[in-house]
Order: structure tokens, then C-alpha cells, then sequence
């Protein structure tokens, strides 16, 4: 069997497995529960907190075809789910903006959101490292989410907000993710640990915690070690 790192394997597949983030998990279980989808969000905070996890986490819960209408629990079996989770849904793309920065990538990005979903509800586009786009791709980008297509979610993603043009943040319903606290860190990882029957000192389990200084990823990736 190939092997997986932790962090890959241990990715939480609802709001509910997000560690650390219970406020955001709460805010955006409740609005999928009661059907308020804003058209983009702008998830903000240091790496390894969370955002493009719940990104992902977002897409399915809009997506999952197990359930009829958007749901905060998707299933992660569907094709719908296994699609998002793999990275090959044509509906849910994933963009880095620190190599596409140009409004030539958003402007080709806004024309293909004009398109209905091919398989899903809805079309979601998650944009990383949002800050790195340029200020004219921003003011593209910034009149679709004015008057977004149907169907269509933006998700932009940063670890730099004051990076962000102010006229993006004020149309965006805003998360602010923080670093991990060190006890939910721990616990998290010496779950991990028992699981994957990986026989580590507590002292030590701490000491990774700490060192990862808030981020999972980068906790998760020490314990592989």
C-alpha cells in the first residue's frame, strides 16, 4: 500500500474534525443548515490553521450527493465527495495565486464561472494565497463577486489580509482562523499517535506541538519524522 503522510491522512473531512476552529466550524454549520451560502469568503490566518481544509470541507458540504440539499455532514464516499477530496472535480477548482496572479488567469477563471455546474449544485472556486493576485486581477475579480453567476462560491484563502483589497474583504463574509491552542494540539496528536501505534513520549508529543507554534500541518508533519 502506498503510504500517506499524516497530514494528508488525518485531513478532517467535516466542520466537526476541525481542530482548534470550533467557533468557524459552529458559524458555518449553522449557515449550511439554514441555507445561507454567501457567494465568497475570505478565510484568513497563519498556515497550517485550517482554511483550505474547510474550503474543501465547504465544497463537499455544498456538493455531497447523498443528501438532497446542501448538508454540514457530507458524506466523503460519493463521487461527488471522493471527486473534491482527489482534486479532480471539474466543479470545484482549486487555484494558486501565487503562480496565477495575472487578470489573464481571472479573467479566464470568471469566464468559465459563467457556465452552469457540469455534475453539482454548485461551481466553487478556492483561490490560495489570495493576497499574491495583482490589483488589476483583484478589481476583475471583484465585479463578479458583486453579482456572482448562480450556483457559484468563491472561497479565497490568505495568510497576509492586509494584503486584500478592502473592496474584496467588505464582500466577503470574513473567518479568521487562528493558531492552534497547544492542549487541542496535543490531544489531536497523541490520537494520532495511538492510532497509527506510534509509541512517543508525552513530553515529546508537547514539545512537537509547541514547535509547530499553532500549525497543524507543520505539527503533523513532526510526528511523521
Amino acid at each position: 500500500m502506498p503510504y500517506h503522510p499524516l497530514h494528508h491522512k488525518y485531513r478532517p473531512q467535516t466542520f466537526a474534525q476541525l481542530v482548534g476552529q470550533a467557533a468557524i466550524a459552529a458559524t458555518l454549520t449553522n449557515a449550511i443548515a439554514s441555507r445561507r451560502i454567501a457567494p465568497a469568503y475570505l478565510f484568513t490566518g497563519p498556515r497550517g490553521t485550517g482554511k483550505t481544509s474547510s474550503a474543501r470541507i465547504l465544497a463537499k458540504s455544498l456538493n455531497c450527493q447523498r443528501s438532497e440539499a446542501p448538508t454540514a455532514e457530507p458524506c466523503g464516499q460519493c463521487e461527488s465527495c471522493r471527486a473534491i477530496a482527489n482534486g479532480s472535480s471539474l466543479d470545484v477548482i482549486e487555484i494558486d495565486a501565487a503562480s496565477n496572479t495575472g487578470v489573464d488567469n481571472i479573467r479566464d477563471l470568471i469566464e468559465r464561472a459563467q457556465f452552469a455546474p457540469v455534475s453539482s449544485r454548485y461551481k466553487v472556486y478556492v483561490i490560495d494565497e489570495c493576497h499574491m493576485l495583482s490589483t488589476a486581477a483583484f478589481n476583475a475579480l471583484l465585479k463578479t463577486i458583486e453579482e456572482p453567476p448562480p450556483r457559484v462560491v468563491f472561497v479565497l484563502a490568505t495568510t497576509d489580509p492586509q494584503r486584500v483589497l478592502p473592496t474584496i474583504i467588505s464582500r466577503c463574509q470574513r473567518f479568521d482562523y487562528r493558531r492552534i491552542p497547544l492542549a487541542a494540539m496535543v490531544a489531536h496528536l497523541r490520537a494520532i499517535a495511538q492510532q497509527e501505534s506510534i509509541n512517543i513520549d508525552p513530553t515529546a508529543l508537547t514539545l512537537v506541538a509547541q514547535i509547530a507554534n499553532g500549525g497543524l500541518r507543520d505539527a503533523e508533519s513532526l510526528l511523521d519524522q
